[in-house]
């Protein structure tokens, strides 16, 4: 699938054809150039981001444009190890060592000596096992598990995680010292919300792909079923995408794939208590804070009743069924309130405004806009 953007440099282009990458974003964009940038210099990086956002992807970049990329490359999850192999996997151990230890065993570090070890999930690791990683990035050292006999190994780390390691550090979950070893750089993998139209770049793919797979008739995507992708806050990110992809492309083989088959797929939540799980677009453009603030219309529920009575001239609503809030979550250009845009808005923000006692900052977190946006639609709609 070709770039949709023409100012991406060639070298980019490369590595994402290499490596089946697909998306334009920004953000993704930013974390492959510092993945290049790094890859011929010897220092750990600690690759950041949700769980199912693709960090997996970095590791590979680094490794295989670095100097080492003729030496071994091993991926660990450090995750799905027991707590007590976890030091055997990764060091090794000599026969007898412990019980069922019938010969010795080369670890992950020893194997990959040369090459580049990546640990997924590093945060999982034991505090032992974190003391014995660190002695590894210090000096190149370690023991197998019931050797006195001290070994080296020449091997470049490339750890990740999806979890806020400075906050584990506070927490004794996880060693500073090791922490500041692991993040000489930092790559940031964006979530999927994040990346705007890359959704929908990712949903063809994944649709093409199973159906060549799998011979059935592809699926294609109508604009309102592409416009609630983008909205929508995927929190399994693109694992949580291919996933529904792959739903639709079997149960709606060779469909064009409409709003309400997408919703139909997607675990909305409606509870007044919950964050919304559609969300407007990354951006700060006037059209993404217009939808913002009909979102918010639409996504807390104790203001249904009193909007629905606005709109439509006192009628009461004591319980919206979930399909009929599903419907209600149509853009605005497809509803028809008999009020103007504007109007609505203006009550939207009066009304939370009220809630907080004239309070902006509190009214604008409540909103989901930043306080400038909060402040220019206020002078636009002339409220006071």
């Amino acid at each position: 699938m070709k770039s949709a953007r023409t100012d991406i440099p060639e070298e980019i282009v490369r590595v994402k054809q290499r490596l089946s990458i697909i998306g334009d974003s920004p953000a993704l964009i930013e974390a492959i150039k510092r993945a290049l940038a790094v890859a011929p210099i010897d220092l750990s990086v600690l690759v950041t981001g949700p769980s199912g956002a693709g960090k997996e992807f970095f590791p590979k970049i680094i490794h295989q444009f670095g100097a080492r990329k003729h030496k071994k490359f091993i991926a660990v999850n450090c995750g799905a190890i027991p707590e007590g192999t976890i030091d055997s996997e990764l060091f090794g151990h000599e026969k007898g060592s412990f019980t069922g230890a019938l010969a010795s065993r080369k670890g992950y570090f020893e194997e990959a000596d040369g090459g580049t070890i990546f640990l997924d999930e590093v945060a999982e690791l034991p505090l032992t096992t974190q003391a014995r990683l660190l002695r590894v990035l210090e000096s190149g050292e370690f023991l197998k598990v019931g050797s006195s006999t001290v070994q080296t190994t020449d091997i470049r780390v490339v750890a990740a995680t999806n979890v806020d390691l400075i906050k584990a550090v506070a927490d004794g979950r996880f060693r500073e010292d090791l922490y500041y070893r692991l993040s000489t750089v930092v790559i940031n993998v964006p979530p999927l919300h994040d990346r705007g139209e890359d959704v929908v770049l990712l949903a063809r793919k994944f649709a093409a792909d199973f159906s060549e797979k799998y011979m059935t008739r592809p699926i294609t995507f109508g604009e309102d079923a592409r416009r609630t992708m983008m909205l929508y806050n995927w929190p399994g990110n693109v694992r949580q995408l291919k996933n529904v992809i792959d739903q639709l492309s079997l149960f709606e083989a060779g469909r064009e794939i409409t709003r309400s088959m997408m919703l139909e797929s997607l675990p909305i939540s409606h509870d007044s208590d919950a964050t919304p799980m559609i969300a407007p677009p990354a951006d700060d453009s006037y059209q993404a804070e217009r939808k913002m603030l009909w979102q918010m219309l639409f996504a807390m529920r104790e203001d249904l009743a009193e909007l629905r009575s606005r709109i439509n001239g006192d009628l009461q609503v004591k319980d919206t069924p979930c399909s009929d809030v599903r419907a209600l979550m149509a853009p605005p250009d497809k509803l028809s309130t008999g009020n103007p845009l504007d109007d609505s808005e203006r009550r939207v923000i009066e009304d939370t405004l009220a809630r907080h006692d004239g309070n902006k900052k509190a009214a604008a977190e409540e909103l989901q806009i930043s306080l400038r946006t909060l402040y220019r639609k206020m002078q636009e709609l002339g409220i006071s």
